[in-house]
């Protein structure tokens, strides 16, 4: 039950406004004084013509419900009070009904492909590849909880001139014994090494090339190498993946389009959107420069890999929508590939849309693999876990299953560091304040989960009871209200395609609850107990829920 939605049901019955509208200009008083909930009568004093003071007085005198204690009208606002017993009792009803489907979307909406994390291969899994890895994971998780059914994508980099280029490096100055022994470190000193001599030596870049070419023609030493650098760096990838938690339900990357581009050059040309120019074939846009779909000299491209692409989701998953999580430098190419796609006919490109994301910064620079710039995550991951075993070692020695809550805990802290800013948003690299246990973190919110179980087993709480008697003050109630909204930011956060939404909210529920928990004394013994315990009940169930939505575990005890 959506109270908001009620109560601008309330004010449609007075108002000459569509109930859509009056949710949108709804408002929550920064203030608790000023009410629980705010309609501002500016909008309606031109068609009115009377001032918002005048208008906002005459509306609440005809505002009635069982929800609203009273209202006050407040400088043109009309200012909402709820009767707190009886809208405690609904949210609470529908939490302790619905446990951690609270928030659900009960329909089913379709299937949402989603691109990303999409590293590339023989190449280290850095911190630059962290971002598109938790905020995808991170949407397919919102996504099912709205009603969609998502397919994640991990779309490989593993084709591509540097392929040619790594293995004329392998071939000149790599040993196999070192690059099984340590593959990705290997690999990625040969990468580096190939473009320090490249720039003594321009002729490398040739040989390069012509190595990639051998490797497109399918070359046998060149074809072997390539897939044993795929299959090492899939196996280093996966040692990751585990650790965040995150599983794909594709790992189809660039390779795999090899065989279906010329089908889609032949489409471009019978629907006459090809076109010649300076020797390449584009397809020229009205709103952006033209895509680029064959060089001159027939090498095709990213566009032409990403249109096949596109096209096999569409045929294989039916998708109403698809999302592609790459960084932002990439706006354009995606702007002109949904261009394409839409001039090709196709009525399912205008649900496909780009999630860009601000980079991840080290010295306020772009890291950068080609010049060995890059932060790895698994030993950003190791060093969050191990503080994390330390921190469990000095404050509760005796836990049981360290080793996972400190895994939990460390990989809870570097997610959550990304995922608590908006995405758009440049992060700086800084492995000290991702570590943090204190403040806006990961580790806080687990630790208020954590500290609300505890509370449950020493007041040895084994079912929800009626909250009914419960007296409401202002460290309880905003309690409620904030459990009232997650639904709501469950709704945001696919709407804006933006995970902070939901950070942002546990870290509201986790300061509320720490302000509770520090005001009363929740497990003293009278008529209350019970009610106390579930509402403390209802927030580890949000807390948790909201936290598997961002990929974070929420342990019971730390």
């Amino acid at each position: 039950m959506n109270i908001q939605s009620e109560i601008a049901t309330v004010l449609e019955a007075n108002l000459d406004l569509p109930k859509e509208t009056i949710e949108q200009l709804l408002e929550k008083p920064k203030y608790a004084h000023l009410g629980d909930l705010a309609f501002p009568c500016f909008t309606l004093a031109k068609s009115m013509r009377k001032a918002p003071q005048l208008i906002a007085a005459e509306i609440a005198e005809k505002i009635e419900s069982p929800l609203i204690d009273h209202v006050e009208v407040v400088s043109g606002y009309i200012n909402i009070f709820f009767h707190q017993p009886l809208v405690a009792a609904k949210v609470m009803e529908e939490i302790l009904d619905q446990n951690e489907h609270y928030g659900d979307f009960p329909q089913d909406k379709g299937v949402m492909t989603i691109d990303l994390s999409s590293p590339n291969i023989a190449k280290p899994f850095s911190m630059g590849h962290l971002r598109s890895t938790v905020i995808g994971n991170a949407l397919g998780l919102i996504a099912e909880k709205n009603g969609y059914t998502p397919i994640r994508i991990n779309h490989l980099g593993d084709w591509g001139t540097q392929f040619g280029k790594l293995i004329v490096a392998y071939k000149r100055w790599g040993k196999e014994e070192e690059v099984r022994k340590n593959p990705i470190k290997e690999l990625l000193k040969l990468y580096v090494l190939f473009h320090e001599k490249a720039e003594e030596d321009p002729l490398l870049n040739e040989e390069g090339r012509k190595w990639f070419n051998y490797l497109e023609q399918g070359n046998e030493e060149a074809t072997e190498l390539w897939k044993w650098f795929r299959k090492e760096s899939l196996e280093e990838f996966n040692k990751i993946y585990q650790l965040l938690g995150i599983s794909f339900d594709s790992n189809n990357g660039e390779a795999f389009f090899n065989d279906k581009m010329e089908a889609v050059v032949d489409l471009l040309k019978e629907k006459k959107l090809l076109v010649e120019s300076q020797g390449a074939q584009v397809v020229e846009l009205e709103d952006f420069p033209p895509c680029l779909i064959k060089k001159s000299d027939g090498a095709t491209l990213y566009a032409t890999r990403d249109l096949a692409a596109a096209i096999y989701r569409q045929e294989n998953y039916r998708f109403v929508k698809s999302l592609y999580v790459v960084g932002n430098e990439q706006m354009l190419h995606f702007k002109q590939l949904f261009q394409v796609l839409e001039k090709m006919g196709y009525d399912w490109a205008k649900g496909m849309a780009h999630i860009p994301f601000g980079m991840m910064l080290k010295d306020g620079k772009k890291m950068s693999t080609r010049k060995g710039k890059v932060v790895l995550l698994e030993e950003v991951l190791q060093a969050a876990i191990e503080l994390a075993e330390k921190n469990i070692e000095e404050k509760n020695p005796l836990l049981e299953m360290k080793e996972e809550v400190a895994k939990q805990v460390g990989t809870g802290a570097i997610i959550f560091h990304d995922l608590k800013h908006y995405r758009l948003t440049d992060i700086e690299f800084s492995l000290e304040d991702m570590l943090k246990f204190e403040g806006e973190t990961g580790p806080y919110i687990q630790y208020t989960h954590a500290r609300a179980c505890s509370l449950l087993r020493k007041g040895r709480f084994s079912h929800p009871a009626t909250i009914a008697d419960l007296q409401w003050d202002d460290v309880s109630f905003p309690i409620v209200k904030i459990l009232m909204d997650f639904p709501i930011s469950v709704e945001k956060a696919i709407e804006h395609y933006d995970p902070s939404e939901i950070a942002k909210y546990v870290i509201d529920l986790a300061k509320a609850f720490n302000k509770y928990y520090a005001n009363v004394q929740i497990l003293e013994e009278n008529d209350e107990k019970e009610a106390r315990l579930s509402l403390v009940y209802a927030v580890t169930l949000v807390l948790k829920e909201g936290l598997r939505l961002l990929g974070i575990s929420a342990p019971e005890a730390m």
